[in-house]
């Protein structure tokens, strides 16, 4: 017998693994269950690497899916947040003819022939950088003076020929600090699930309220 797909409602699509595993982490800690399985997820994610999603034709099939009410993306603004902007504007502009020129600091939320659609450019929708920049935010007070010696760590392996591209800075200083601690190498929705990132860090909070608003939760 062919399973029956299941009915989408709420969807976010995201660029990385990472970022799937670290958002139901992240909600499930500022107290919002996301639920056990796919189909009792409160949001299915999907994973769209490289940022390919950021199409106009694709973002149009995504708005007519069946039954969606509300469609989020999350991005990295890497080197240029405002170029990134300008680029999801540009794919966004054919099938929401009324889609905002300006991105607001708390993220886009703007409402298209009944859906909520949101936009949020890791990390803060205004500084270059990637879902890691966003969680170095979060490392707690007690943590900061071995956070500061992972960086300078970070920057001598880099001065002395490490691979790691320029690009990936951040990337390389959150994992050195995760390999530091109990137990080493956590991965980063571990980090989040153990609270060895706080959660209720203030630029946390701007993300979870977008979140929380753009899904109704």
């Amino acid at each position: 017998m062919v399973k029956k797909k299941k009915y989408i409602a709420k969807k976010l699509i995201v660029e990385g693994e990472q970022d799937k595993r670290f958002i139901p982490e992240f909600i499930e800690a500022k107290g919002i269950p996301w639920g056990e399985t796919r189909d009792t997820a409160i949001v299915d994610i999907e994973v769209y690497g490289g940022n390919q999603f950021i199409d106009s034709d694709f973002i149009a099939t995504e708005l007519k899916a069946s039954g969606l009410t509300n469609l989020g993306l999350i991005v990295d603004a890497d080197d240029d947040c405002k170029s990134r902007w300008e680029s999801i504007r540009n794919a966004c502009l054919k099938p929401i003819a009324d889609f905002p020129e300006k991105f607001p600091e708390t993220g886009l939320i703007h409402e298209t022939n009944g859906i909520k659609f949101g936009v949020w450019i890791m990390p803060d929708n205004k500084q270059q950088g990637m879902l890691e920049t966003f969680l170095a935010y979060m490392i707690t007070d007690e943590n900061e003076l071995i956070w500061k010696y992972a960086q300078e760590v970070v920057k001598e392996a880099k001065n002395r020929g490490a691979a790691f591209k320029n690009t990936h800075f951040d990337k390389a200083n959150i994992y050195t600090w995760l390999a530091w601690q109990n137990e080493p190498g956590r991965q980063l929705h571990q980090a989040i699930k153990e609270r060895i990132l706080n959660p209720n860090h203030p630029k946390a909070n701007v993300f979870f309220n977008w979140f929380k608003d753009l899904y109704d939760l």
